[in-house]
């Protein structure tokens, strides 16, 4: 391989500048949660640091995977903030997902305003620099319908000591498999950098104990994939702290301890 060769296939490999060319045209980083087991509730805290400043969509979510009888895959659901240029202030919440065979799930009446009438994503103003705990958790039994399970997504503001519901979703499974947490980004790759820090990961299993995971392992969109090559998920002395239009330090695959 020539010099030139050598060069062109680095570039190849690197996006850090444009759009992600990804199919929704995003560029997503993950952190997956090591811990086994069944579970009827996860949450997470979330702290954006440094928020966007330009109109296009930021997504940071805490997403649970859901098992039905015998372990099969029932589908999953998102919780979390966003940056939206079309809601107030560009501050909304997202909760929702798909059951295992693609189609979106359905859910309860939010009783948060939504300037799009979108019923997974609802106007709520949150702050940078304040830690919000995402908690996925199953609702009460009489929230149940149809033999399907009702799961509840709420966002409280540590801060203030207040709790809100954004709604129920409905899946044929009664308990959680797996959890992760992500960015999706929906900007340039050379925008001005954006971060946000997770902390204090927990869950509770189906008899009730509190659990949490010991490890987290990253994962980056490839270039292949899409996404961007300059975003990065490193801890810091709270938590973990996922960046954009950044230097990579912590490479895919890597296994970062929880605090």
């Amino acid at each position: 391989m020539t010099w030139l060769e050598r060069v062109r296939a680095r570039w190849a490999t690197e996006r850090t500048t444009g759009f992600p060319t990804s199919s929704n045209g995003a560029s997503s980083f993950h952190l997956r949660w090591h811990l086994g087991g069944d579970l009827r509730e996860v949450s997470v805290t979330l702290e954006v640091l440094e928020p966007p400043t330009v109109p296009r969509l930021y997504f940071w979510a805490l997403q649970a995977d859901f098992a039905g009888p015998g372990g099969r895959h029932a589908g999953g659901a998102h919780l979390g903030l966003q940056w939206h240029p079309s809601h107030p202030g560009s501050r909304a919440v997202n909760w929702g997902g798909y059951v295992a065979r693609g189609t979106e799930l359905h859910g309860s009446e939010s009783a948060l305003p939504s300037a799009l009438h979108n019923p997974n994503t609802r106007d709520l103003w949150w702050s940078e620099r304040r830690p919000y705990r995402l908690t996925i958790e199953r609702a009460p039994a009489e929230a149940d319908r149809h033999g399907l399970q009702a799961w509840r997504g709420t966002v409280t503001d540590l801060a203030r000591g207040e709790a809100t519901v954004v709604r129920d979703l409905y899946l044929p499974c009664d308990r959680i498999a797996g959890a992760v947490m992500w960015s999706e980004v929906f900007a340039r790759c050379d925008d001005p950098s954006v971060a946000v820090r997770w902390s204090d990961p927990s869950a509770t299993t189906l008899d009730g104990a509190t659990v949490r995971p010991d490890r987290l392992s990253t994962n980056y969109q490839t270039h292949a994939d899409g996404g961007c090559a300059n975003t990065d998920s490193s801890p810091d002395e709270v938590g973990i702290v996922q960046r954009t239009n950044t230097e990579r330090a912590t490479p895919t695959g890597a296994v970062l301890p929880t605090r």
